[in-house]
């Protein structure tokens, strides 16, 4: 396993400079010019040119890639354009707002669409299965938009349960009164698509001739299903979470928008606003490497429920 583990580290190396390479000349000659945008409408050549000069702008593009490799090998991405704030320092204080709304709500969705698929794939066919899949089809069907629009509504107007925006900096303050609302209206639109997708997993495995051998045996249902149906599905389902993991910051663009959230995902909304390329290009930088770990993580993972896996 160790060598596999070196293997694909080494693999990673030529993606993650293909990235660069990609998010570098993709900012530098197909963007917008960002000095323009920062300096606005009515500023002059020379205006323009200064602030040209202050971020570099006005040296050779092989430079700015030498300059653009050294500040993701230190981990230092200079300042922000648009506030001068560090990006380290922005990294820092955004995200953990942004996790503790889409933690829960990455949880909450396996640990709901799990038992709600597996319950539904052994009763296929039946009433409770056709209600199930009638409600996830129409939950499929409704804007998000929709959901935030209603819930802030319903929960936060009417009836008061949960505030409709706001922040603080106590973790628990977070998760008790502001995090909710949003948590819950996400795992609403999040649980449905699960459960119709581990469902199909399900059915995939309780057809197999294992389990009709397993039942011939006379193990009880609770053992098929748990035991050989449930561990078998995990790996296509492990595939699904790993995939997920690197959407939890573009999920947090809508979420923390409405919710006034002050997470990463609306911090990059309003650097793309800017043209703020240094935070653009690391959000960039980070989430495809938090990608390649997450899909290194999930082949281990593999092993871990199957051992019958052989890493090649």
């Amino acid at each position: 396993m160790l060598a596999y583990v070196l293997r694909r580290l080494w693999q990673m190396i030529p993606t993650l400079l293909g990235v660069i390479l990609l998010v570098f000349f993709l900012f530098k000659f197909f963007g917008g010019d960002p000095v323009e945008i920062l300096a606005g409408q009515n500023a002059s050549a020379a205006n323009i040119e200064a602030i040209r000069q202050q971020l570099g702008l006005d040296q050779p593009w092989f430079v700015q890639l030498w300059v653009f490799f050294k500040s993701i090998i230190t981990f230092d991405w200079g300042k922000s354009w648009a506030t001068n704030e560090s990006v380290a320092n922005l990294f820092a204080t955004r995200l953990p707002a942004t996790l503790t709304v889409m933690l829960p709500i990455l949880i909450l969705d396996v640990l709901l669409a799990l038992p709600l698929a597996l319950t539904v794939a052994y009763r296929r066919g039946s009433l409770s299965d056709r209600i199930v899949m009638i409600i996830t089809t129409v939950a499929l069907s409704i804007s998000f938009l929709v959901y935030v629009i209603l819930g802030q509504y319903f929960f936060a107007f009417k009836l008061g349960w949960f505030p409709v925006q706001g922040w603080s900096d106590n973790v628990v303050k977070n998760l008790i009164t502001f995090a909710p609302l949003p948590v819950l209206l996400a795992v609403m639109v999040g649980v449905a698509p699960q459960t119709r997708l581990y469902r199909s997993f399900f059915l995939d495995e309780i057809g197999q001739d294992y389990v009709r051998t397993a039942r011939a045996k006379g193990l009880s249902e609770r053992v098929v299903l748990f035991k050989h149906v449930l561990r078998n599905a995990l790996i296509p389902i492990l595939t699904n979470i790993g995939v997920q993991l690197p959407g939890i910051f573009v999920g947090a663009f809508l979420i923390e928008v409405f919710f006034s959230i002050p997470g990463l995902g609306r911090e990059i909304l309003l650097a793309v606003n800017r043209s703020d390329y240094p935070v653009i290009q690391a959000v960039t930088v980070y989430l495809a490497v938090i990608t390649m770990v997450v899909n290194l993580t999930t082949d281990l993972l593999y092993k871990l429920v199957d051992p019958r896996v052989v890493f090649k």
